[in-house]
């Protein structure tokens, strides 16, 4: 019988689990039935995970545990609960994708390269995670899998399209999960639900098939601590043919150099980036506090903003088009259950000219040439991640659809999407109301190591919290 007690299995990041079974305190079997247990508890008020596979879940915790206790594990994950964002293939299971236009009567024979790289590396794989239908959104309702809920307050959104990736994590549904960032998905939901997400470099991390929404779309871990994303992006950036957007492999283990702290890095701190009007004041004043204690850590901190314009409409034009290609390629009947967000979404890009199509594309070339040479004098910017707070939790159709309100309220997110920049997104405090605030930092291109690093600095004083969970 182990000394550590389940219940607080679900509170240990991926690290300290892989410390127990290492020790024998703990094993791959007892964390993955504390994980379901939990699941089973706040799953369906939280609305998290779309599909739960428990009997292949604790057949694969009982491999690994056979494993340990043989001293033949097989990855860096080896026995560690995962979950994956039900847009990432997964073989065996159906990626509904949140749309009710997927027929689940088909072969679900391939693993993203994402998916198949977790169970190389032992990964317990436990289900997947809800997201709007095709992640079209940052917020994560769908009239196939409704409403999910944000752990902190269950009135609120998780964000989105990860959010129910963000709200498993941050709940203590399994320690890691895989999201999709296409315009924030991965940072909004980590701010929103106050957990660690990391949109590594474009092509870093290899897909397949690639994004309908084209070279924004970006795969990235969340977690409850910087070395535990780390740990993901090792697992998650070896190379797949399948992918021919990715990067060359660099075989660099990020967690070497993870505690180098921040020393002498030059900061660019950017509460605005010259153009965000209604940054709320709460979300302000935190991220302005995490520049402070960086700059009391050694970083080199300058205010400035890296003179762009509002991308918004570069980036929500290119959006608008893939949504009308999804819909353009849909049959009559799948068109009538899509999500009426898509739908008006899709309506919008039917209305792009090819020459102003051709227009956002040259103007997304000149931002990216622009913040690449910006980035020759820094070799980080601080934002907020997200100008405000969770908003209320809401059914799919509900809102306007226009590009101020699909994206208006994150103007600190697509941009680097845009730019293809790693970026991440870190607490940094709470409202007034108990709603976790998150800081962003954006790298150089290619720059991933360094984005952790500094994002590690600041957790070390600056611990990652759990909800406190009062609703249950």
């Amino acid at each position: 019988m182990s000394t550590h007690h389940p219940t607080e299995l679900t509170d240990c990041t991926a690290s300290q689990l892989l410390q127990l079974y290492r020790s024998g305190g703990a094993s791959p079997v007892e964390a993955t039935q504390a994980v379901l247990a939990r699941i089973d508890r706040l799953n369906p008020q939280l609305n998290a995970f779309c599909l739960v596979d428990a009997e292949a879940a604790l057949a694969s915790a009982r491999a690994s545990e056979a494993r340990w206790q043989q001293g033949a594990t097989i990855g860096l994950l080896d026995g560690v609960p995962t979950s994956i964002k039900d847009l990432i293939l997964t073989r065996g299971w159906p990626t509904r994708r949140g749309s009710r236009t997927v027929d689940v009567n088909q072969p679900w024979e391939v693993d993203a390269p994402v998916t198949a790289r977790l169970r190389e590396a032992g990964a317990v794989l436990l289900g997947k995670t809800t997201t709007p239908e095709f992640g079209c959104k940052g917020e994560t309702n769908s009239p196939l899998t409704g409403i999910s809920r944000n752990p902190w307050n269950l009135s609120r959104t998780p964000g989105g399209s990860s959010g129910g990736t963000a709200a498993a994590v941050a709940a203590g549904l399994g320690p890691v999960s895989v999201g999709t960032d296409g315009a924030g998905s991965v940072r909004i939901p980590a701010a929103f639900c106050g957990n660690f997400g990391l949109k590594p470099s474009f092509g870093r991390v290899p897909a397949y098939p690639l994004s309908p929404f084209g070279s924004v779309a970006h795969l990235g871990p969340h977690t409850m601590s910087v070395a535990d994303a780390a740990l993901m992006l090792n697992v998650m950036s070896q190379p797949d043919a399948r992918d021919w957007t990715s990067l060359p492999f660099d075989a660099r283990d990020y967690r070497v150099g993870l505690d180098d702290g921040v020393r002498g890095l030059r900061i660019a701190y950017s509460p605005t980036l010259g153009y965000a009007k209604n940054v709320h004041p709460e979300v302000a004043a935190a991220v302005d506090r995490a520049v402070k204690d960086l700059q009391a850590l050694g970083a080199v901190v300058e205010a400035v903003d890296p003179g762009i314009d509002d991308p918004l409409d570069i980036c929500t034009g290119l959006w608008f088009l893939g949504a009308h290609t999804l819909y353009s390629g849909m049959t009559p009947e799948q068109q009538a259950v899509a999500d009426p967000d898509l739908v008006a979404e899709a309506a919008l890009g039917a209305g792009l000219s090819a020459l102003q199509i051709q227009h956002l594309n040259l103007r997304r070339g000149a931002l990216g040439a622009h913040l690449r040479q910006f980035m020759q004098r820094f070799d980080l910017i601080a934002t907020p991640a997200v100008a405000i707070p969770a908003f209320e939790a809401r059914p799919a159709g509900q809102g306007p659809m226009d590009p101020v309100s699909l994206l208006g309220w994150t103007p600190f997110s697509y941009p680097f999407n845009l730019s293809q920049q790693p970026a991440c997104t870190i607490p940094c405090g709470l409202t007034s109301d108990g709603l976790p605030i998150g800081l962003q930092l954006v790298g150089t291109m290619f720059g991933d190591a360094m984005v952790l690093r500094a994002a590690r600095a600041y957790e070390s004083i600056r611990p990652i919290a759990r909800p406190p969970l009062d609703w249950v």
